[in-house]
């Protein structure tokens, strides 16, 4: 006959029970997250780029949480009735936080590679994802859920509760988020293998396509918070009187950035000199365009002044770019010898050019001898051009030096030296 089973052994063997369960869970998670890496390692194939999905390796991606949350959502789905499911309470939502961590720090790296207050947005999401799975773990958080509904409020005649507040400004943010994320894919596609005249307009139809995507973004975010979209028109109202006294360069410069990239005076890769400074054009913004100098040296410059002021373009004009060395010799020296002389030096430099040769034209007559003028030719001014001019000059110098001619002081310099 069996014997019953005492209360120690009864307790032992459902301890056994839920070990084990507990194991097969495990074994299903690490399972789906084995074909999660698989999946997008081949998807993945060789070493690319940072991207969103894939990031720099496998698992930094957005697509590996994504893939590993639905699998086990999947898992969870078709867990037999009944049955424990413990381990799946605590994964799932460290899944769920992962994945909205990765989606918001990868999309805003894309959209603001550059912003620093960007960082701040990353980690404050991450405190508040990783905050919302210890509260749901722990049993926590549909408590704090209920005493924020409890907290309301009138403004006017609509009334407001912490929670819907919080669930707006959850929803704003996701799709912002998601704005952002098909902005910059586009603009990626658009950009991509874009020179000249055609990456000016791609980067104009990325901006605006970008604005049109947040605008959009703005609205339906303002609606999931509970903002009567009636009340935009005080607030347009607002912003032109804004625009119209305070806003107006601000404004300004917005409009020049599209006409300047509408119209391509300016292009992205073009040697210009603006407001005494000259430089290559490396990326140009909807309020502002990159200069960046031959030394280095980069210069935001408000759209506004390509619109009002006069640029030099040196791209849209013949490369050719003519030079000059001015040199004093002593009165009495025969310039009929020298000048060849020069003329052979001159050429000798890499980079001037032989047609149209250079000429030694005597320039005028100064007090302290003849002032000449080496004039030269060079083609690829994007080089630098003090670098040549030194050539020349230095050139200049040993020709007249084996000549034995020596290069008078002007007279002040003299009287500065003179005991």
């Amino acid at each position: 006959m069996a014997r019953a089973l005492t209360s120690d052994e009864l307790f032992a063997l459902g301890a056994s029970l839920l070990r084990r369960d507990a194991l097969v869970e495990a074994a299903v998670l690490v399972a789906c997250l084995g074909i999660a890496w698989l999946v997008v390692r081949l998807l993945r194939g060789a070493p690319r780029a940072d991207s969103i999905w894939f990031g720099k390796r496998v698992v930094d991606g957005a697509l590996f949480p994504v893939l590993a949350l639905l699998l086990a959502f999947a898992a969870r789905h078709y867990w037999p009735a009944g049955a424990p499911t413990s381990v799946f309470r605590i994964v799932l939502p460290i899944l769920v936080s992962l994945v909205v961590i990765r989606l918001t720090v990868r999309v805003l790296r894309r959209a603001f590679p550059e912003s620093r207050v960007m960082r701040n947005v990353e980690r404050s999401v991450s405190w508040i994802a990783w905050l919302a799975v210890v509260l749901w773990i722990t049993g926590v958080l549909p408590l704090v859920l209920d005493e924020m509904e409890g907290i309301r409020w009138r403004v006017g005649a609509t009334r407001l509760s912490l929670l819907g507040l919080l669930q707006g400004a959850l929803s704003a943010v996701a799709v912002l988020v998601v704005a952002l994320w098909i902005a910059a894919a586009i603009e990626a596609r658009l950009l991509k293998a874009a020179e000249g005249q055609d990456l000016s307009v791609r980067k104009i139809a990325a901006n605006a396509l970008r604005a049109v995507l947040l605008f959009i973004a703005l609205l339906i975010a303002l609606s999931a918070a509970g903002i009567d979209l009636t009340a935009l028109g005080v607030l347009g109202g607002a912003v032109g009187v804004g625009i119209g006294f305070g806003l107006q360069k601000l404004a300004s410069n917005y409009v020049s950035g599209f006409v300047v990239l509408a119209e391509r005076g300016v292009r992205i890769g073009d040697m210009i000199k603006v407001d005494n400074f000259e430089g290559r054009i490396t990326d140009i913004k909807t309020r502002y365009t990159v200069v960046r100098a031959l030394n280095g040296r980069e210069s935001i410059v408000p759209n506004e002044m390509f619109i009002t002021q006069r640029v030099e373009n040196s791209s849209l004009a013949d490369t050719k770019t003519g030079l000059a060395s001015v040199v004093v010799v002593p009165y009495g020296t025969d310039l009929d010898v020298l000048g060849p002389k020069l003329l052979a030096a001159v050429r000798e430099v890499p980079r001037v050019l032989a047609e149209p040769s250079p000429e030694v034209q005597l320039q005028s007559f100064a007090p302290q001898g003849l002032e000449l003028a080496v004039a030269f030719t060079i083609d690829d001014p994007l080089k630098g051009t003090a670098n040549v001019r030194s050539a020349v000059n230095y050139a200049i110098l040993r020709t007249l030096a084996a000549a034995g001619i020596e290069i008078p002081y002007p007279q002040q310099v003299v009287r500065q030296l003179a005991p």
